[in-house]
């Protein structure tokens, strides 16, 4: 299989190199600095049980994509439409754009502009971008998959790759937990640059938590959505699974970047508002977060 990473950063990284360690043929589409190092001394995966350097190519154009089976779509959230747009003209009309982004709305958005498949995805994984070329991985590394034509043949990949991997009916419920995770702990660990473990040994920490969680829940009861599983073990168990990560809005912000920080708690105020919910602690953290980023663009 060819596969073909759009946003080759820490979480396209780690999937994409587990499937080139597979023996697929991976190239990635990044930035510069990661490019040349891809280039010339292949992609480092750091990983909890392995470290080794695998050979890929890679390029700051997306044409190096054409004739993909697969494509991991890892850009930010903001990027969406503007990298489906320039990445669509290279593909096959059959190749599977699988979406490993944050929020809840990619996948919709990336179908209004390109004709491709799409297939929405859940990570649960822990990654960073540990220098030019070299990704490390902190833990987990979980995906669930939306059905669509495409989506058996690329999680048999997965799954033989090493990558835990399912199909769900439910993606959009797993898509809202995995966003509810991220509004409980991205803008905290933003705001403090601590890792989770760190954060939730702070008094008051705990409650704060739940406030953001269950305004969280009440935005989704009033849209809709069923969510699955148990929400708040599965607050819980990120901190107890990923005790040394850095969440990708602070690791954005400590690079001087722009986060994503607007699909994620100002999603759910957003939602609040168009459905009558209120979401003052939702409110606070992102209000938090965009006045850190406005005193760093300054």
């Amino acid at each position: 299989m060819k596969v073909a990473v759009m946003g080759a950063g820490a979480v396209g990284c780690y999937y994409g190199g587990m499937l080139a360690r597979a023996g697929h043929e991976v190239v990635l589409v990044g930035r510069p600095q990661h490019v040349e190092a891809f280039n010339g001394a292949g992609l480092r995966l750091e990983a909890q049980s392995f470290d080794e350097t695998i050979p890929v190519r890679a390029d700051t154009d997306a044409a190096i994509a054409a004739g993909a089976d697969l494509v991991l779509f890892c850009v930010k959230s903001t990027d969406t439409e503007t990298a489906g747009a320039q990445l669509s003209a290279h593909l096959r009309p059959d190749t599977l754009v699988l979406t490993l982004q944050n929020g809840t709305d990619n996948a919709e958005r990336l179908r209004a502009v390109i004709p491709q498949p799409v297939a929405a995805a859940v990570v649960y994984v822990a990654t960073e971008m540990a220098g030019p070329g070299h990704v490390k991985h902190h833990g987990r590394g979980e995906l669930v998959i939306e059905p669509a034509a495409g989506s058996r043949e690329a999680a048999d990949a997965l799954i033989a790759a090493g990558v835990p991997t399912e199909i769900s009916d439910n993606v959009r419920g797993a898509l809202w937990v995995k966003l509810i995770l991220n509004c409980a702990y991205n803008a905290l660990s933003a705001v403090t640059r601590l890792p989770y473990g760190k954060i939730v040994q702070n008094p008051g920490v705990a409650e704060v938590i739940r406030n953001l969680v269950a305004e969280c829940r009440a935005v989704a009861a009033a849209d809709g959505v069923t969510l699955p599983g148990d929400v708040d073990a599965a607050v819980r168990r990120i901190a107890e699974t990923m005790p040394t990560q850095y969440s990708s809005t602070a690791q954005d912000l400590a690079r001087g970047k722009t986060s994503e920080i607007d699909h994620l708690n100002g999603f759910i105020v957003r939602r609040g508002q168009a459905l009558g919910v209120a979401t003052p602690v939702n409110l606070t953290m992102h209000t938090l977060v965009k006045l850190v980023e406005a005193k760093q663009a300054a």
